[in-house]
């Protein structure tokens, strides 16, 4: 009985670290859910992912880095205004408190994967592991969703015209556009 109850408590810890379904995972007190990309044209050279993490535990912990075999550099970003222009800004680490949820979502915080290797296609999934400050490290599964979506929550609804105007205030953002679509689009 002994033997066998170890073996059970072993399974149940080893389960724990593993994605619970695609986009899902566990880590100790952390919760991630839903991690999905947005498609990107053939010539894109960056790309989006986001997800939601939830700390269940009674101490925070820091999301500190993010990797991902699709894209040579990959880096935790949010968005910023400044005037009348929203802004994307890579940050050093993004803090998940105690009891609380931090979506990474279109227009806040998110996974910027810069340098694709090759264009995400919708129905395609990678692996992307997180690396946290107190749990440790976890891999979830993305789920790449259709150009311009908004992810799971939203049935996929996609991208807001009047928000990509002003997100293409950005002159940075632009020029990136630009390159990916030409300037005619």
């Amino acid at each position: 009985m002994k033997t066998l109850l170890g073996t059970v408590l072993a399974l149940a810890l080893a389960a724990a670290a593993l994605p619970a379904a695609a986009g899902d995972a566990k880590l100790g007190a952390l919760e991630i859910k839903d991690a999905w990309a947005r498609a990107t044209p053939p010539k894109a050279p960056a790309g989006g992912a986001f997800l939601t993490v939830t700390n269940t535990g009674a101490a925070a912990d820091t999301l500190l880095s993010v990797s991902a075999p699709v894209a040579k550099t990959v880096e935790l970003h949010t968005h910023i205004v400044q005037g009348d222009v929203m802004r994307m800004v890579p940050v050093k680490a993004i803090e998940v408190p105690a009891g609380g949820s931090v979506a990474l979502a279109p227009g806040g915080y998110h996974v910027m994967l810069i340098g694709l290797e090759q264009p995400l296609k919708e129905g395609a999934s990678f692996p992307l592991e997180l690396t946290f400050a107190q749990a440790g490290k976890v891999t979830v599964t993305v789920e790449v969703q259709a150009l311009g979506a908004m992810g799971p929550a939203h049935g996929g609804m996609v991208h807001d015209p009047a928000a990509h105007q002003q997100h293409m205030q950005d002159p940075a953002h632009k020029a990136m556009h630009e390159k990916m679509h030409g300037s005619g689009n």
